[in-house]
């Protein structure tokens, strides 16, 4: 009877009867890009086949924090960045691996929780910005970490405690290691019959962008995309900080253009990367009982409401995320419009693990969103973010915090600065972010579910984000 059963599971799951031999807690991979954008998906056509077509595509998926370090400690924690106090990505009490390492994260998170439970753990790619490489932290059985945000070509990497150089040649390129070394990591584990967690980070498509070598004329001579709000012509309803700003000239224009074909080129190596490890997860006879997850840290303005290149700003295109999720029990196909955040991670795997969420968590599992049954969920997200220092009252003070609401009449946007500016866009109708009307009557109740929002933990932050 038991054969079965394995037999039968494996028919209707798509995993050979090998994988009856492996735990039946299911398996993650996480696949984090790096400063990917929402837009930039569909120039990954292997990973929309494998995963879209036959997984759940989520509309609204948002980052609280757009920045690397906040976002990356976030999913590692569940916390909002106003709860890991990890802010910025700079190597200091605020921000960088040191932020995160000092305050005993590395110790409690969601590889622990899951090493703990028995899952057989493993990192491939970027850590934090300003890790060094010295150690390898607690709760993983396989590390491949890169130093610092490691590279394409050229780069330094800790391999289980023993530190080694990457150089130059094709089989060094960084996207690819990381792809050989995930797929060995999952027959070890096949073949040790446990369930594993890999976190899989390749660099693309940051900044420094070095293609694949079978990949640089991909996307020759492709522009930026051009939606209403790149080079914005009025600027007058934004905070002072950018209505200063002159509109973009020529060879900047040319410089976005330029960057953008080459992110777009090195997203090729990570849409193979996709392909290698659900292919491999198919022979391994685990694919049907593997939740693949592919999302983004952050994303990045490319000339948007005047900004050139930079992130960490609360606007569509840093905080509005990719996220595709394909695993037992999600249809395929299927969309989804509820907000998530990068706070679910961590929830959404222990409790698909079944093993204990730890208390501090802000954030919630997605398991009824991603099996369809979700009846109710929650209508608001808090997005927040440090830029700058500066005297109290300075008009270009550029810190924020922010809440996005979604209910029947749609979604609103509505920020607050430092510097005393405010926004307020109905992204409904203004998808682009064209038209601030902060002093709309909607203004004041987002203003009051802010303030519960922005200094919450735990069950208080799923309380603030479900209503009223």
């Amino acid at each position: 009877m038991a054969l079965a059963l394995a037999l039968l599971w494996g028919a209707f799951s798509g995993s050979a009867p090998g994988a009856a031999k492996t735990s039946p807690r299911p398996n993650f991979v996480f696949i984090l890009t790096d400063d990917m954008r929402k837009d930039e998906l569909k120039y990954m056509p292997k990973t929309r086949a494998l995963l879209k077509t036959h997984g759940k595509q989520f509309k609204n998926a948002f980052v609280s924090n757009p920045l690397c370090c906040p976002s990356r400690a976030t999913i590692m924690r569940g916390q909002y960045a106003h709860n890991t106090h990890v802010w910025f990505n700079s190597d200091s009490s605020l921000g960088g691996w040191q932020a995160y390492k000092s305050r005993g994260y590395e110790k409690n998170n969601v590889a622990t929780h899951l090493h703990g439970a028995g899952y057989r753990t493993g990192l491939f790619g970027k850590y934090f910005n300003s890790y060094d490489g010295t150690t390898v932290p607690p709760g993983w059985d396989h590390w491949f970490g890169f130093v610092g945000n490691g590279d394409y070509f050229d780069y330094d990497v800790n391999v289980n405690g023993k530190m080694q150089h990457r150089g130059n040649s094709k089989n060094a390129y960084s996207t690819d290691v990381l792809s050989k070394d995930t797929q060995s990591f999952i027959a070890t584990s096949v073949r040790a019959g446990k369930p594993f967690f890999a976190y899989v980070s390749p660099k693309a498509p940051h900044n420094k962008l070095v293609p694949a070598p079978r990949d640089v004329h991909t996307y020759d001579g492709k522009k930026a995309p051009r939606p209403p709000s790149f080079n914005e012509k009025d600027v007058s309803d934004k905070p002072r900080w950018i209505e200063k700003q002159p509109k973009l000239t020529p060879t900047q224009i040319a410089d976005i253009d330029n960057k953008y074909e080459a992110r777009l080129e090195t997203l090729q190596a990570a849409d193979d990367l996709v392909e290698a490890v659900v292919n491999k997860l198919r022979r391994a006879g685990v694919l049907g009982n593997t939740y693949v997850v592919f999302t983004s840290d952050n994303g990045m303005q490319l000339g948007e409401h005047r900004i050139s290149h930079g992130k960490g700003r609360p606007y569509e295109e840093s905080v509005h995320m990719p996220l595709l999720v394909r695993g037992p029990g999600v249809r395929e196909g299927s969309t989804t419009d509820k907000l998530v955040l990068n706070t679910d991670f961590l929830p959404t795997f222990t409790d698909l693990a079944g093993t204990a969420t730890p208390r501090y968590v802000d954030g919630r599992s997605l398991r009824r969103v991603l099996t369809g049954s979700a009846k109710t969920w929650r209508t608001a997200i808090l997005l927040e973010g440090r830029r700058s220092g500066g005297k109290p009252g300075d008009p270009n003070r550029k810190n924020y915090y922010g809440i996005v609401r979604r209910d029947r009449s749609g979604t609103t946007k509505y920020l607050e600065y430092e510097s005393g500016n405010e926004e307020l866009y109905r992204l409904g109708g203004d998808p682009y972010e064209m038209s601030s009307t902060p002093k709309s009557s909607s203004a004041t109740s987002l203003h009051t579910r802010l303030q519960a929002l922005k200094s919450c933990a735990r069950d208080s932050c799923r309380k603030a984000e479900n209503g009223p």
